[in-house]
């Protein structure tokens, strides 16, 4: 377990930094599921405002930061599930973290700051063998429903899994 990465709620101030590591962390993610000139046009800039509009969001929706030093390595965000045909309350919205840092433990601190113990649901890459292995370690399991998302103009394909 890596005992020098500390894991905070997300701040407005991070938007500027979130928005680079959110594009490096697609950059390593899904440079083998969509094409190059798909992952050119990710603007940093873009993902800063996302974050700037989520830092502001209310209600039950938690979102969190991995802290290595003064540079953020990764992020999580959880709120109320939005499938209504499962029975799961709370659904992973997003979770990614630098290559550099994966297998370190850092991943399962941010999962376990926005995710609960007990029934949970979350969508992820169809072909993403290393998030599918954490997930599994985090007992769920495929339950059959797939979609297709748009994503930089591409076609994604996802799967639900629960827990």
């Amino acid at each position: 377990m890596n005992t020098t990465v500390v894991v905070r709620p997300v701040t407005e101030a991070d938007a500027d930094a979130l928005g680079r590591v959110h594009a490096a962390c697609w950059h390593e993610t899904y440079d083998h599921l969509l094409s190059q000139a798909a992952l050119s046009r990710l603007r940093p800039e873009r993902l800063a405002d996302m974050w700037r509009g989520i830092t502001k969001q209310g209600g039950d929706y938690r979102q969190v930061v991995a802290v290595d030093g003064d540079d953020i390595v990764g992020f999580a965000a959880s709120a109320p599930r939005t499938d209504t045909d499962v029975t799961a309350e709370r659904e992973l919205k997003i979770m990614y973290l630098l290559a550099s840092h994966q297998g370190t433990g850092v991943g399962q601190l941010l999962f376990d700051a926005v995710v609960d113990p007990g029934p949970s649901v979350l969508w992820v890459a169809a072909d993403n063998p290393r998030a599918h292995a954490f997930y599994a370690r985090n007992g769920y399991t495929a339950d059959g429903s797939e979609k297709t998302e748009e994503v930089l103009g591409e076609k994604l394909h996802e799967v639900r899994l629960l827990r």
